[in-house]
């Protein structure tokens, strides 16, 4: 079993919490194998927890990932790729418009702070 982590080892190697990882598995992201009361993530479970957490960092939905990650056990790497390429273009307009509101949000914050500092430099 060396290359498998125990439910603690995978919350130390990904730093997440043990309710969030108790959580993935509850809602179908994640299938340790078990014994007992244990849990053993193999490299399966490792790979798919790399891409659950870079596509929270992208901000994907946790459904989205289950519903992406179902493509590759359903369909295989082609149609899982194709469907990557759709949510990528679609988080990528997202993303962007985020970052043109929030540099609007900071120039405008900018010229405030620049007029009320003007009279207390006088």
């Amino acid at each position: 079993m060396s290359d498998l982590l125990t439910f603690k080892e995978m919350c130390e190697r990904f730093e997440v919490t043990p309710r969030t990882l108790r959580y993935y598995e509850y809602i179908e992201l994640l299938s340790p194998q078990k014994e007992g009361r244990s849990r053993f993530y193999g490299p399966r479970e490792i790979a798919r927890m790399t891409l659950i957490l870079r596509g929270r960092r992208f901000g994907f939905s946790l459904e989205e990932l289950r519903q992406w990650l179902q493509i590759y056990d359903q369909k295989g790497t082609q149609e899982q790729n194709r469907v990557w390429i759709e949510l990528a273009d679609r988080q990528l307009s997202v993303l962007t418009e985020q970052r043109d509101e929030l540099n609007s949000a900071i120039e405008d914050l900018r010229q405030l702070r620049d007029q009320v500092s003007t009279p207390l430099d006088s």
